[in-house]
């Protein structure tokens, strides 16, 4: 699929099919999230694969916003590994990482016909606890990841988009 049709497209799937993502299409997703650029090419990112039905169990107890999908994409990263800018204490490059990382998987899976959803609605700390994170790791956001559902659709504010000149200035 060319590029553009793939960001055009893409919506965030939060109603998924029972069937399961073949392990060539799942790691061509994860590939995508491999080789995403990341400050300095530290590659902190920690990408956790939760399928099995243990995991899944877990996850949808921690939150509602697994919707039902066959797999789960757990991300993070390592604090010890992100870029530290040296010319102002505390900015650091980690939750950029991770959103590069997780859009060019997101827009790969859209790509290969599998849908995914961004979530932040849950407690890093209690997924941390439930599936033994180390505490170097930050966990930032899930992906619910699977074949949409026949009905799925985008939700209803999906297609409103600001026009450029009210998100772009020419300075």
């Amino acid at each position: 699929m060319e590029f553009s049709k793939v960001i055009k497209e893409r919506f965030s799937v939060r109603k998924f099919s029972d069937k399961m993502i073949e392990d060539e299409k799942l790691n061509e997703i994860l590939e995508a999230g491999r080789i995403a650029p990341t400050a300095v090419n530290a590659q902190p990112q920690k990408i956790y694969v939760l399928k099995s039905e243990a995991a899944i169990k877990t996850v949808r107890a921690l939150t509602r916003c697994a919707y039902d999908a066959p797999v789960v994409l757990m991300i993070g990263y390592d604090k010890n590994q992100q870029w530290k800018n040296p010319l102002q204490s505390g900015i650091t490059s980690g939750e950029q990482d991770v959103s590069i990382v997780a859009t060019h998987m997101m827009l790969k899976a859209w790509e290969l016909g599998i849908g995914s959803c961004w979530v932040g609605y849950f407690s890093p700390k209690d997924v941390g606890e439930a599936f033994n994170i180390p505490d170097n790791i930050a966990i930032s956001l899930l992906m619910p990841l699977g074949y949409p559902a026949d009905d799925a659709k985008p939700a209803e504010g999906h297609i409103k988009k600001k026009n450029m000149n009210e998100i772009v200035e020419y300075v």
